[in-house]
């Protein structure tokens, strides 16, 4: 049934193209072919699909971006990628890189246009992509990035009602503009700065905000209650609980927990371990068990139902469950995910040196280091005490 509805939707009379025949595979082996039925019954869908089916060229990127625009052609692009009929491209990423050329040329005026150019292209998305490597475009960078780039054209578009020039902005006008017209204060002062280092502007200041230490409560004996209810309590489903673990005990940030894959479980040994710096933690029991059960019975929640390499993988086809979904199943939990890290590494931070903490748990050295000096831990004189320490001599071979 589902094999008839694609050939009558992507045939040209002489068969399906032979790229499209991994995705034609992959709907005809679904579990449940009446949730095929229904999507391909979706107006959209038998449009785009038709589309494909009827153009000559073949099936490439480039031929879906002169599709129409929407959700739906962006999850047949991901379903096309999952099943191989497309190679992976990383579509957040091409998204933003469009957005950031639509709005560079939105400005008319070609020094205006010359700066953005710089500040968008050379310093924003070249450290975009250095930062990645290759990885896929979190939600959070995409929006940091548009953030910046929008508190920057704000900033020249209120200069530009005003009739001035960046290069003869004045100290009080940034102070003006920053006090009462602009939305993003914080990235406003960044670009400020920027164009000031690169000789767009000359004698303003905007100081940055620096981040001064742990703010609010850190309740502790509620982190271990909870924790120990994910060890022992086996009502919740066992990628929450791990999920959960996951962040309250090695105090590991939403997006890099959803980014885990099957390939950061190093199962070689009795004791299984986990990746989460360059160098592997073994996992205690019975949190080991609770990985390995993971890892055998994660599902893929797409509709061609492929787990792919995520440990926890989501509705959309070849990618990881998205961070507001899982901020919503770490919440069911009892899990405040921004506190409950906060308090994770506070006490970790009091108890590990910060370039230990850093290499374990995959944090930047310089964060292990503001967070162990606000937990009050002083890893000088652990370094000190470590040097006294007398030398152990090697028994003669």
């Amino acid at each position: 049934m589902v094999d008839q509805k694609l050939e009558e939707l992507l045939g040209d009379g002489t068969g399906i193209a032979e790229e499209l025949d991994p995705f034609r595979r992959a709907l005809v082996a679904v579990e449940r072919p009446d949730h095929a039925m229904v999507w391909l019954a979706k107006p959209k869908v038998r449009a785009l699909l038709t589309a494909l089916g009827k153009d000559p060229r073949p099936v490439t990127h480039a031929l879906l971006d002169g599709l129409p625009a929407g959700k739906t052609l962006d999850y047949l692009r991901d379903l096309l990628m999952a099943t191989g009929s497309l190679p992976a491209r990383d579509q957040r990423l091409v998204n933003l890189e469009r957005w950031t050329k639509e709005k560079l040329a939105g400005r008319h005026d070609l020094e205006e246009r010359r700066v953005l150019h710089g500040y968008a292209i050379w310093h924003h998305m070249r450290r975009l992509r250095q930062r990645v490597r290759g990885q896929q475009l979190t939600v959070d960078q995409d929006q940091n990035v548009r953030t910046h780039i929008n508190a920057a054209v704000q900033f020249l578009d209120d200069l530009a009602g005003r009739g001035m020039l960046l290069s003869a902005c004045t100290q009080s006008e940034v102070d003006d503009f920053m006090a009462h017209r602009a939305t993003y204060p914080t990235r406003t002062a960044h670009f400020v700065r920027w164009a000031v280092a690169h000789r767009h502007a000359h004698d303003l200041t905007a100081p940055a905000t620096r981040w001064v230490g742990p703010s609010g409560p850190h309740d502790e004996d509620r982190r271990w209650e909870v924790a120990r209810r994910l060890l022992h309590d086996d009502a919740a489903p066992t990628a929450d609980r791990v999920a959960g673990l996951l962040l309250l005990l090695y105090a590991q940030h939403v997006n890099a927990i959803r980014h885990l894959t099957v390939d950061h479980i190093h199962r070689d040994s009795d004791n299984p371990k986990i990746l989460l710096g360059d160098r592997p933690i073994v996992l205690p029991t019975p949190l080991d068990a609770l990985v390995e059960e993971l890892i055998s019975s994660r599902r893929g929640h797409a509709l061609v139902d492929a787990p792919g390499i995520w440990l926890f993988p989501g509705k959309v086809p070849g990618k990881p469950l998205s961070s507001d979904q899982l901020v919503l199943r770490l919440r069911a939990l009892g899990i405040n995910p921004r506190q409950d890290r906060a308090t994770a590494l506070f006490t970790l931070a009091a108890q590990v040196p910060a370039a230990i903490l850093a290499h374990m748990l995959g944090i930047h050295r310089q964060v292990a280091v503001q967070w162990q000096q606000a937990s009050g831990g002083d890893w000088a004189a652990y370094a000190a005490d470590v040097a006294a320490r007398p030398v152990r001599s090697r028994p003669a071979p």
